[in-house]
């Protein structure tokens, strides 16, 4: 069903004014078509929760952005909004809690009932960023000497209240994890097999205290949909779903992209952020920048004499440091990539460095042999460079293989370095790398045209 005619139910509807006839409609649909319905009627966003089904509204609320979950919680009926918080599952409402002011938190925690306000509490109370906010406790957990038969009776009377049945983890008596086991091995196994005649102890397990980025990680190299989270002393909290990994991922890409721009990550949608707090996050970056460019200028006032007898110098400056700038920028975002995807580690540096080099060289040629290229057959139509045009044409393309030499191992180590230092790798992209490089750039290409053009034009 198309949004449009959507949009024409859902206003039919509105218009009918019977509210069982809107809570069966809405119920019917899917919960993303409705999450669009909340976003197209932001009047109707808190009133269309409130006539579902509660099962459904916390379907929907889940998937909802924050600024509208946060819309819809100030406009319930605090009768409503103790509902839906209740029914959502322990990390879904741990993640919404996360984002509001503590004050907030506290009146509507208030509002859960003694069990989920232990859990919800539980997890709060561990580090932001860490599994341990993104677990949920609503698991299905046997014991090794179980049967196959009992466990199949576990799995009817608490399944429906789990986040996932695929997968049944198995602990001992002091509640430590000992293996997870596939919920087809009990379906195709006899009735009175145990549960330890089914293990196989290839456990794989998350920490607690372990960042947020290493699930995704975890999953992407073991195929699963779910994995436990067991404390340091190996007793099973709860597990980690790949649908709370991805939009994870998804956090950490948005994150890293607003790095690699030169700002600081944004914690609400673009258009919803105040102009203050958009302000301070690009201002800090902006003023780092500056500084750099400062250096640049003070590179440059080194060279004032060169450049006052040789003017034409000062024309190719832009064209030196943004090659320089753009090689690596280059680098710097395939290392950034490749350390992202696990592709390569800090103990490969002399690896990268090594194929950097020949990289930088190469491309550095290239741009060598088009720049004397372009100025030589400039010559030929116009006399711009005089007599020594082919000195000028050789100070250029040399400036351009440092340069891009410079700017590809500036571009492929920073992020390396960082990494190694603890910092975020994404800081070193584009206007970080470039900056430095601009500074580098210069006095690449003013020591070569010293060296080259001395005794001739200068």
């Amino acid at each position: 069903m198309s949004l449009e005619v959507l949009k024409e139910q859902f206003e039919d509807k509105i218009h009918s004014g019977n509210p069982r006839e809107i809570r069966e409609w809405l119920d019917q649909q899917n919960i993303s078509d409705v999450a669009e319905l909340v976003y197209e009627f932001p009047d109707h966003e808190s009133n269309i929760v409130a006539a579902m089904s509660v099962h459904r509204a916390a379907g929907v609320f889940k998937i909802l952005d924050v600024p509208t979950q946060k819309s819809i919680i100030q406009t319930l009926p605090p009768d409503k909004t103790a509902e839906l918080l209740n029914e959502l599952s322990p990390d879904d409402r741990t993640d919404f809690l996360e984002e509001l002011t503590s004050n907030v938190v506290r009146e509507l925690i208030k509002l859960l009932n003694q069990e989920e306000r232990k859990i919800t509490l539980s997890l709060l109370g561990y580090p932001e960023n860490s599994l341990g906010r993104l677990m949920t406790p609503d698991y299905i957990y046997v014991y090794e000497n179980n049967t196959v038969q009992e466990v199949l009776n576990t799995i009817r009377r608490v399944g429906k209240n789990s986040e996932t049945i695929d997968v049944i983890y198995v602990i001992n008596k002091d509640g430590e994890l000992l293996d997870d086991i596939r919920i087809r091995e009990f379906i195709l196994a006899s009735p009175d097999k145990k549960v330890k005649d089914l293990m196989d102890g290839r456990v794989i397990s998350l920490n607690a205290y372990d960042d947020q980025e290493i699930a995704n990680d975890v999953f992407k190299m073991n195929n699963r949909v779910a994995l436990p989270v067991v404390s340091n002393s190996n007793k099973l909290l709860g597990i980690v779903t790949i649908d709370d990994v991805l939009w994870v991922a998804s956090e950490e890409f948005s994150e890293d992209m607003q790095k690699m721009g030169g700002t600081e990550a944004l914690e609400q949608p673009y258009l919803d952020i105040s102009l203050l707090q958009l302000f301070r996050k690009r201002v800090v970056w902006l003023i780092v920048l500056f500084i750099g460019e400062l250096i640049t200028i003070s590179a440059m006032h080194q060279f004032e004499d060169e450049i006052a007898k040789v003017v034409i110098l000062a024309t190719f400056i832009p064209l030196i440091i943004s090659s320089g700038g753009n090689s690596g920028s280059q680098a710097a975002t395939l290392i950034i990539q490749a350390m992202a995807l696990k592709e390569i580690s800090i103990a490969d540096w002399w690896r990268i460095m090594r194929r950097e080099i020949i990289s930088g060289l190469l491309l550095g040629t290239t741009l060598c042999i088009l720049g004397i290229s372009v100025i030589s057959i400039w010559h030929s139509f116009s006399h711009t460079f005089g007599e020594y045009y082919l000195s000028i044409a050789f100070t250029i393309g040399l400036s351009l293989i440092g340069v891009v030499l410079w700017g590809t191992l500036m571009g492929s180590m920073l992020p390396l370095i960082l990494k190694k230092l603890g910092a975020d790798p994404a800081a070193s992209s584009t206007p970080f790398v470039a900056t430095l490089v601009d500074v580098t750039g210069l006095l690449i290409y003013f020591s070569l045209a010293v060296m080259i053009l001395s005794g001739k034009l200068l």
